[in-house]
């Protein structure tokens, strides 16, 4: 594949822009190679798509790029600050069902939603944990938008996992993302640009949590292992 990076002058964009098709919001390019670029705006010419980045535009094949999506719903939110987390009572309930770290669960809700229960991804995930409506199905789910449901089903699909990859926090976190699939695919985190800024997030945020409350101290899984080769989560 190739990618032609065009970085052009403030003064030569405004003429350029006009050819650029209308975007009401931002949106993804996603390549065959996994990659997923962020773009404000399109334009195909010819064979080629000319992709509106920010600092200029970028240029590539057209039969490089397998699908354009858009941004999430609940991206534009501000982010919740560790010690404003909503939902903590129903988050402390769950980790203590399933021995699940209440702040890996808030932090993995932080990533996957900005904690809005309505949230809805561009991949049909839904709630708090972004569950896609199968996984909801086989948790036993019967409002997916319930907080005390979504959080229920999400921690047990992320004590699944853990007990999966024997608390291995990283393939834990891909397979939450990408799937249990595209981590045994590759035997490591999936090699797609998503998934791999998920896991550092979900991990930043993890850490960031323990050092603001210090006393707190991780949960380990100790519920028999479950199949956890289902859906991903579809965050």
């Amino acid at each position: 594949m190739r990618v032609k990076y065009l970085v052009l002058l403030p003064t030569l964009l405004l003429p350029m822009l006009t050819g650029l098709a209308p975007q009401a919001r931002a949106e993804y390019f996603v390549l065959q190679s996994g990659q997923r670029l962020h773009v404000s705006g399109y334009q195909l010419l010819g064979d080629k798509y000319r992709l509106q980045m920010q600092g200029g535009f970028v240029e590539l094949a057209a039969q490089d790029v397998v699908g354009i999506e858009p941004e999430d719903v609940f991206t534009s939110a501000p982010p919740v600050t560790a010690e404003k987390a909503p939902f903590r009572d129903l988050i402390e309930s769950a980790a203590a069902r399933y021995s699940v770290d209440a702040d890996l669960i808030t932090s993995v809700i932080a990533a996957e939603s900005n904690f809005n229960p309505r949230a809805i991804s561009r991949r049909n995930a839904r709630g708090l944990m972004q569950l896609l409506p199968p996984t909801a199905a086989r948790l036993g789910v019967q409002n997916i938008f319930d907080p005390r449901e979504n959080i229920d089903a999400g921690t047990r699909y992320l004590r699944d996992l853990l007990l999966l990859y024997k608390n291995d926090l990283a393939l834990t976190l891909a397979a939450y993302n990408a799937g249990p699939q595209r981590v045994q695919q590759y035997g490591r985190v999936p090699p797609f640009a998503e998934t791999q800024s998920y896991v550092k997030r979900v991990r930043s945020a993890y850490a960031k949590r323990k050092s603001v409350l210090p006393d707190a101290k991780p949960s380990t899984t100790t519920a028999p292992a479950a199949a956890a080769s289902a859906a991903p989560s579809g965050s």
